[in-house]
């Protein structure tokens, strides 16, 4: 799948950046001096986000972090010099018009959304709307926040937006005639492959819309990182992925292409978010700082981005049918 980059086209295929699976975020941030641009970390309190955040700020960048329990996040926030700590629950769509609304008032433009925030395989949940929770969570709550802080991004005149997908989108495609799974049994690994193919694919339509308001838009696939984003796996399921040590601990027993630090887990993300290697560039999904080969949906290996999560069709049909399910459209 291809791209436009100005009047060109941004293939799906990497660019050789020079970086790779060992690389840190402050590392791909190119030496870029952020000073006087402003960022949201969505889940920037821990993990990834935390990572994502630190390095943002100390290059210079206004960093908003926004949690839904601010308290639980203030401790780690406080490290981050500049941070400002939000409120914000992604399944909340009160309180996303709200955290929106505070920040426009602001009149700040918003040069780099990163929508990080995330569940992963946890048991089947609904929110007030009745919308399944990793769907709700990963992709919807974030579709809701990106067309409210669309002001914000115009106004910033060359603005990012960075989706963190996952190779976990080679579950499962959109089911886009029961994307809750009100129908079928619920799979919580069917669900959350369903939701970061949905990141993927909201890139990409993201991306064409954006363009040529200066917005441009990637999905990442950070790596194998433990992280708390393993609270709802059993210890069975954590050893079976090499991610517990002989006493019980979580954590990576190696470190390879996908197996990561913290620090090299956020270096993707980072980079679609600021490097310079991107500019003129979107509406692809990377790995290992990197754009990722597009791969056929039989590939027998890990890497590369699968075709349900890169066909445009999809990304066209996934933005109506989220505009249709949170009544909020974006005003392109």
């Amino acid at each position: 799948m291809q791209r436009i980059r100005n009047n060109e086209l941004t293939i799906q295929a990497p660019i050789h950046s020079g970086f790779g699976p060992r690389t840190t975020a402050k590392e791909a941030l190119g030496g870029e001096d952020l000073r006087g641009k402003v960022a949201i970390v969505t889940g920037g309190y821990s993990g990834l986000g935390l990572e994502t955040s630190r390095v943002l700020a100390e290059s210079g960048a206004t960093v908003i972090i926004p949690a839904r329990t601010p308290e639980k996040a203030r401790a780690s926030v406080s490290r981050i010099p500049g941070a400002e700590l939000e409120t914000l629950d992604l399944l909340d769509p009160a309180s996303i018009d709200a955290f929106a609304q505070r920040f426009l008032n602001s009149n700040r433009p918003l040069h780099i959304l990163i929508n990080s925030a995330g569940i992963m395989a946890s048991p089947l949940a609904r929110d007030k709307r009745g919308f399944e929770s990793q769907f709700a969570t990963n992709h919807l709550g974030h579709f809701h926040l990106t067309a409210r802080l669309w002001p914000a991004l115009t106004k910033a005149k060359g603005a990012r937006v960075v989706s963190v997908s996952s190779r976990g989108h080679r579950i499962s495609g959109i089911d886009f005639n029961d994307p809750n799974f009100e129908i079928r049994e619920y799979d919580k690994w069917k669900a959350y492959g369903q939701s970061k193919t949905a990141n993927a694919l909201f890139a990409i339509e993201l991306d064409k819309k954006g363009i040529s308001y200066g917005i441009r838009a990637f999905s990442v696939h950070p790596g194998t990182i433990v992280t708390d984003l393993s609270r709802n796996l059993s210890d069975e399921e954590m050893r079976a992925m090499g991610a517990m040590d002989e006493n019980g601990k979580r954590v990576l027993n190696e470190y390879n292409e996908e197996f990561k630090t913290i620090e090299e887990g956020a270096a993707t993300i980072v980079w679609c978010a600021v490097n310079k290697q991107l500019d003129g560039m979107g509406g692809v999904y990377c790995e290992n700082v990197d754009i990722a080969r597009a791969v056929p949906a039989d590939s027998p290996q890990p890497p590369g981005v699968r075709p349900w999560a890169t066909n445009p069709e999809f990304a066209e049909q996934l933005w109506e049918l989220s505009e249709d399910l949170i009544g909020v459209k974006f005003p392109v």
